[in-house]
C-alpha cells in the first residue's frame, strides 16, 4: 500500500504542473510557496521520538546547497511537464536512476554485481530519454523542436540532485531513521533560496502576487513531500531492498503518469514515443534484474 501511494503522489505532482496553465497559476510562484507546505509536511510526519533541529555541521551547508538544485530541478520539471507532456517528463524523471547508479560504478567501486544485462539497460535507458522528446513537428514548429532539452535537462539535474541526496545520506545521516529530518533540512535550503529568488523577481516587476499561486502550493507541498514519505516507508516493508523497490516505484510513476496524460490531458505520443516508454520499463528490469530472481 505504501507504494502504491508514493507512485500515486509522484504522479499528483505531474498533475498538478498540467492542471497550471488550465487554472492560470504561476508555476514558479506555485513551487516557491511549495517548500513551505511541504516543510510543515514532514514536520507533522516525523516520526514518534524524534524531533527536527538545525545544527551548525558541515552537513547543513550541503544540504542548503542541495535545496537549491531541488527548486531548480522542480522547475525545470514543471515546465517539462506544461511544454512535452506528462509522459516524457516522467520518463525522464524515473529513467534518471541511471546517474547514481553510474556514478557508483565509475567512482564508488560498486561495480562487481554489474553485469552485461545492467549494463545494456544503461544504454536503454539513455536511448528512452532521447526517444521520448522526440515529436511531430507542426508548421510553424522552429520553437517548439528547441524544447526537446527540457526532459533531457529533468533527466540530468534529477540524476545529479538524487545522487548528490544519497551520498549525503549515505556521509552525514549515521542514525537509523534520520532521514526525513535531514530532508527538513534540504526543504529549509530551498525556502531560502526560492524566497530569495521570488522577492529579486518580485522586485523588479517580472511576476506579479496573487492568493491562488499560494492556495496552488498546497496540493502540489503536501503530494511532494507524502511521496517521499511513503517511498521510505515502502522500503521499511521490505526490509530496505531498494533494489526492488526503486525499479517497480519508478515503471509505476512511468506507466502512471502515461495513462493520464493519454487518457485525461489527451497528450499524443508517436509510435516512436511509445517505443521509448517500452525501452524505459525494459531499461528499469535489466538494471535491477537481479533483485527478482
Amino acid at each position: 500500500m505504501a507504494l502504491l501511494l508514493s507512485i500515486l503522489c509522484s504522479v499528483a505532482l505531474l498533475v498538478n504542473f498540467r492542471l497550471h496553465p488550465r487554472w492560470q497559476i504561476d508555476t514558479f510562484q506555485a513551487i516557491v510557496f511549495n517548500y513551505p507546505v511541504c516543510f510543515l509536511t514532514g514536520l507533522a510526519f516525523l516520526p514518534a521520538g524524534q524531533h527536527f533541529q538545525l545544527q551548525q555541521h558541515e552537513s547543513t551547508y550541503y544540504a542548503f546547497l542541495l535545496g537549491v538544485g531541488f527548486v531548480l530541478t522542480f522547475l525545470l520539471s514543471g515546465v517539462s511537464t506544461q511544454k512535452m507532456g506528462m509522459t516524457a517528463t516522467s520518463l525522464a524523471n524515473n529513467i534518471s536512476l541511471v546517474v547514481p547508479v553510474t556514478v557508483s560504478l565509475l567512482f564508488w567501486g560498486k561495480s562487481k554485481d554489474f553485469d552485461g544485462f545492467n549494463y545494456m539497460g544503461l544504454g536503454m535507458a539513455l536511448v528512452a530519454v532521447v526517444l521520448s522528446t522526440l515529436k511531430k513537428e507542426a508548421n510553424n514548429s522552429s520553437e517548439r523542436s528547441k524544447e526537446w532539452f527540457l526532459p533531457v535537462g529533468v533527466f540530468v539535474m534529477y540524476g545529479i540532485t538524487n545522487t548528490s541526496f544519497n551520498y549525503l545520506n549515505a556521509q552525514y545521516v549515521t542514525k537509523s531513521g534520520a532521514t526525513i529530518p535531514f530532508t527538513l533540512t534540504i526543504l529549509l535550503g530551498s525556502m531560502l533560496f526560492g524566497s530569495i529568488f521570488w522577492s529579486i523577481r518580485l522586485w523588479k516587476k517580472q511576476l506579479k502576487w496573487h492568493w491562488k499561486n499560494v492556495v496552488a502550493a498546497i496540493p502540489l507541498g503536501i503530494p511532494n513531500f507524502l511521496s517521499f514519505l511513503y517511498l521510505l516507508k515502502a522500503l521499511d516493508v521490505y526490509d530496505n531492498n531498494g533494489a526492488y523497490v526503486l525499479p517497480l516505484y519508478n515503471i509505476g510513476v512511468i506507466l502512471g503518469s502515461s495513462l493520464v496524460g493519454v487518457l485525461i490531458f489527451k497528450e499524443k505520443l508517436s509510435l516512436v514515443n511509445w517505443f521509448g516508454l517500452l525501452l524505459a520499463v525494459l531499461a528499469i528490469v535489466l538494471l535491477s534484474y537481479q533483485a527478482f530472481i
